[in-house]
């Protein structure tokens, strides 16, 4: 199992956009097949700062889940939003295996 974690920088006077951004895909995200974890916006700190989490199985998984988040129609509008209102200014993903498991104390 691979977590993504996007990071947004996002404009900090427009938290609202990213916020109707961020729940967009809490519907999308579930029906194209990633395990959302959840959209984080920012709270107190950088006024910056959001991020975006999912689980996938794979990278190949991953591209099938891209090819079907682009084709459903929430996608492809949130996409479109996104780029049109321009709140976010950066964005990167980043891929991570979990390295801690298991948790907890066995005994």
């Amino acid at each position: 199992m691979l977590t993504c974690i996007i990071r947004y920088e996002i404009d900090p006077a427009r938290h609202e956009l990213f916020t109707e951004y961020a729940r967009n895909w809490g519907q999308a995200i579930p029906r194209c097949g990633a395990d959302l974890i959840g959209y984080f916006a920012p709270h107190e700190g950088s006024a910056t700062l959001a991020y975006g989490i999912y689980n996938i199985p794979s990278l190949a998984e991953y591209e099938a889940y891209r090819a079907r988040l682009s084709a459903d129609p929430l996608g492809r509008r949130n996409y479109d939003f996104a780029r049109s209102e321009g709140f976010i200014r950066r964005e990167d993903r980043t891929f991570l295996k979990l390295a801690s498991a298991p948790h907890g104390d066995a005994a």
